[in-house]
């Protein structure tokens, strides 16, 4: 057996009084296309920022490709994490986010060169190559020279799939990436998503209300709601055949509103 590359151990989080994450468990294998759906607030984009080290855990423990995340070993026990380690983590995890989230002063290549070359050392003639190979997978390389402010939605959150693609990770997480672009432009950054999926063995986390795109992309779709998973299973079982009533239900919602599935 593998062992899974991601490994989510009764993971507790909580902001305030608001529990977020219930003991939460699942583990996630090399290579995986792991679909997140379930209701707003369920706790889905949470996971993804813990992951991304951008929220703490309030409990449980996680592991990624072997190593604690959120802790370390030293003199044989488990201690908090310190800034070096989780810094360390982080390059093992791109994140793809709702918005942008790209340089307004910098161009297109410089916003996907800039990483590399900050975090990795990697040579600025080195970062140039790689920045121009992936703003060619995504479909925009003929806006390199380009700044942000010049770009359309769905070419600012292709070139941030190519950003966050640059520091080459083992896992990549995305978090409702067309869910703030016009529905004219959806349709662009899912074809770029659907090519990573078919073209490259990267571990991929995706947070999405698109249900015929999480069909579509996934190996395995989780349902969560209120911090727990409620269902698990490849997207055709859950999708065609739901055995939890709150899923049928959830789903008879997507339906009403006009997704198709």
């Amino acid at each position: 057996m593998t062992e899974p590359i991601i490994n989510i151990d009764k993971v507790s989080k909580s902001f305030g009084a608001f529990e977020v994450l219930k003991e939460l468990s699942f583990s996630v294998k090399p290579g995986e296309k792991l679909a997140l759906i379930g209701p707003s607030g369920s706790g889905k984009t949470t996971i993804l920022r813990i992951l991304m080290t951008l929220e703490t855990i309030n409990g449980g423990h996680i592991t990624v490709d072997g190593e604690q995340l959120w802790h370390k070993e030293e003199n044989g026990k488990l201690v908090p994490a310190d800034e070096k380690h989780l810094h360390r983590m982080r390059e093992k995890i791109g994140m793809v986010f709702q918005l942008f989230n790209l340089f307004p002063h910098k161009t297109v290549l410089q916003n996907v060169m800039l990483a590399p070359v900050l975090v990795k050392g990697v040579s600025r003639e080195e970062a140039r190559t790689r920045a121009m190979e992936l703003l060619d997978m995504v479909g925009m390389s003929e806006k390199a020279d380009v700044r942000p402010a010049q770009l359309s939605g769905g070419q600012k959150q292709r070139v941030a799939i190519a950003r966050a693609l640059a520091l080459q990770p083992k896992i990549m997480l995305f978090d409702e990436v067309t869910s703030a672009l016009d529905p004219e432009l959806v349709e662009e950054v899912l074809n770029v998503m659907r090519r990573l999926a078919r073209e490259t063995d990267m571990t991929m986390l995706l947070v999405t209300h698109e249900m015929s795109f999480a069909h579509d992309f996934a190996d395995r779709v989780l349902f969560f709601d209120q911090g727990r998973i409620v269902e698990e299973g490849p997207p055709e079982k859950i999708f065609s055949d739901p055995q939890q009533e709150r899923t049928q239900s959830f789903l008879r919602k997507i339906i009403a509103a006009g997704q198709r599935i």
